[in-house]
């Protein structure tokens, strides 16, 4: 988030919506958020603004219900 607003500053080559989305999605939804709300970058975005924070909960619901699963995994 930083290094896209830095380049929206500049007018320079802009990161797309859809790779920083992917990034979120990947596993970096914590980091995607809080580096929104400390660059203030994609506020105004509804989809940002909500779509972030919504990804990293169902990431944590996936995390704590693997976590809590009965499923064993053996190599032989």
């Amino acid at each position: 988030m930083g290094i896209d607003k830095r380049r929206a500053r500049k007018s320079a080559f802009r990161i797309p919506e859809a790779t920083l989305f992917s990034v979120a999605i990947i596993g970096g939804a914590l980091g995607s958020t809080i580096g929104m709300f400390f660059f203030k970058h994609k506020t105004k975005h509804w989809y940002f603004k909500f779509g972030l924070p919504l990804i990293f909960l169902i990431q944590i619901v996936i995390i704590v219900v693997l976590f809590f699963l009965p499923l064993e995994i053996r190599f032989i």
